[in-house]
């Protein structure tokens, strides 16, 4: 054969043979050329560990301060653990992410039940006990019983380990039904309970805490069953080493005492943002706010808002306690983060006098950055309602509202939209994910009533002091009335 042709044939031999890799490479992922010695050796050459997980409270979504969720929590310091970085994919319900995992991937940590008749795949230890309990409508006669789910309808998740529960109860009920759907979450299963679409649900007690705050119409029955046991997923093809080293990593979290600190910071504080009681409220405006009065004057002359607005605000986030910590590491009067403090110029977050106008020249920076379409009480609930949810997470909820019909620039119709975030049908559609929308619905409220007691307390003041100037006469310095709380 002549050198030029033969030249040409390798060439195309050459392009050829890098084709056919290409296509091999699309089909068969890189899991598939691990080195012969298994999984965690493949994790450790490429440096970062693969992971499917799910787009849930309980796992992984975005919150107010970056990344957060309780297996989101344990993954990142797996990752820490083994010296690799992290990558999610956060687009799956339960079963599919176990596909997945058989497919691609290293492991799959989306809050699912220890399940040893998975083919192909091998579980951690145990992470977690997972205790089913049957909720139903409030107004509904008490459900105290499986008896009494005769005639009601139930829904559940279907492969989340609830669902075999119930199969297992309908050996000895057979007059036991239900409907289940992958599909669908945790808040949605309420949502339909609490609007009469479904009268009871199946869910876990862990996941019902974090969520009730939400549901006030959906109430609390009995417990179902044994409990399961939230676990991680592996390929059994990628042998032992990665489980080993799983199992190693919880170990150790949990003689530690770091297993349990995450359980209780995630699930042990289901009721911070509910409205405290007036006296209270009241007794806190005695005792602390008076230190700290001039410090929020201060601060609004210097951002344009109402003092007592910043003062409700700094209520909300703290309780008037400059050294609150919250359980993610906010801290401070107006619980900052460290890239929020960094951002303000705040060096101590524990100094009252910082932590006030750092928290008020972010709640300005906020209000400056949304759109000038939204104007007035508008414009301001929004701006409180992302120094708490994030404003990624509000803008996603503007899009929900506008493709429900509603005015994006209107407080009123985004306050609906927030908390369908929680629900998988609207937040898959989102660029941000998963939210607890319900809470900056929350947090906006409770704001508001703190501004309205302390704006009347503060007119109720203001009167008794000028009434008292007026009795006294000019130059008596002795005031007829104590400076109280009227509403005490």
């Amino acid at each position: 054969m002549p050198e030029p042709e033969r030249r040409i044939l390798l060439s195309r031999l050459r392009l050829a043979a890098l084709s056919l890799l290409g296509i091999v490479l699309c089909l068969f992922p890189y899991r598939h050329f691990m080195p012969a010695k298994g999984l965690l050796e493949a994790v450790r050459e490429r440096d970062f560990i693969s992971i499917h997980t799910r787009n849930t409270p309980t796992t992984y979504y975005e919150g107010r301060h970056g990344p957060t969720g309780f297996e989101y929590e344990l993954m990142r310091h797996f990752a820490e653990f083994l010296g690799v970085s992290l990558t999610l994919d956060a687009r799956h319900h339960i079963q599919s992410a176990l596909e997945a995992v058989r497919q691609e991937g290293d492991m799959a940590a989306a809050a699912l039940p220890l399940d040893l008749t998975q083919p192909d795949l091998i579980y951690s230890r145990p992470i977690l006990d997972l205790q089913p309990v049957l909720v139903y409508r409030r107004g509904l006669p008490p459900v105290t019983q499986i008896d009494d789910l005769a005639g009601l309808s139930v829904g559940t998740i279907r492969d989340s380990g609830t669902d075999r529960v119930l199969r297992e109860l309908q050996t000895e009920h057979p007059e036991l039904g239900w409907r289940e759907s992958p599909e669908v979450e945790v808040a949605e299963l309420l949502s339909q309970v609490e609007s009469g679409a479904l009268d009871a649900a199946v869910v876990f007690e862990h996941q019902f805490r974090i969520n009730r705050i939400f549901f006030p119409g959906v109430e609390r029955g009995f417990p179902l069953g044994k409990p399961l046991s939230l676990a991680w997923a592996f390929p059994a093809e990628g042998g032992l080493g990665l489980q080993q080293e799983a199992n190693r990593f919880l170990s150790g979290l949990q003689q530690e005492g770091k297993l349990d600190e995450l359980v209780a910071r995630h699930f042990g504080h289901d009721d911070y943002l509910e409205y405290v009681g007036a006296r209270t409220f009241l007794a806190h405006l005695d005792e602390r706010l008076p230190a700290y009065t001039e410090l929020f004057r201060e601060a609004a002359r210097d951002t344009g808002f109402d003092w007592k607005l910043l003062a409700a605000v700094g209520y909300q986030e703290s309780h008037w306690d400059p050294e609150a910590t919250s359980p993610t590491g906010v801290r401070g009067l107006m619980m900052l983060t460290l890239p929020t403090a960094s951002e303000m110029g705040v060096s101590d977050r524990l100094d009252p006098a910082q932590s006030v106008n750092g928290g008020a020249r972010y709640l300005r920076q906020i209000m400056e950055r949304l759109p000038e379409s939204i104007q007035g009480e508008d414009r301001l609930y929004m701006a409180m309602a992302a120094y708490n949810v994030g404003l990624g997470h509000l803008y996603d909820a503007r899009k929900i509202a506008e493709e429900r019909g509603g005015d994006p620039n209107s407080w009123r119709d985004v306050r609906e939209a927030l908390p369908l975030l929680q629900q998988h049908e609207w937040h898959s559609k989102t660029r941000h994910g998963y939210a607890r929308g319900g809470e900056p619905v929350i947090y906006v409220r409770n704001i508001r009533r703190y501004h309205e007691i302390l704006t009347y307390v503060d007119r109720s003041q203001q009167q008794f002091l000028q009434l008292n100037e007026t009795s006294n006469g000019e130059g008596d310095d002795t005031p007829l009335f104590d400076i109280i709380s009227p509403l005490h």
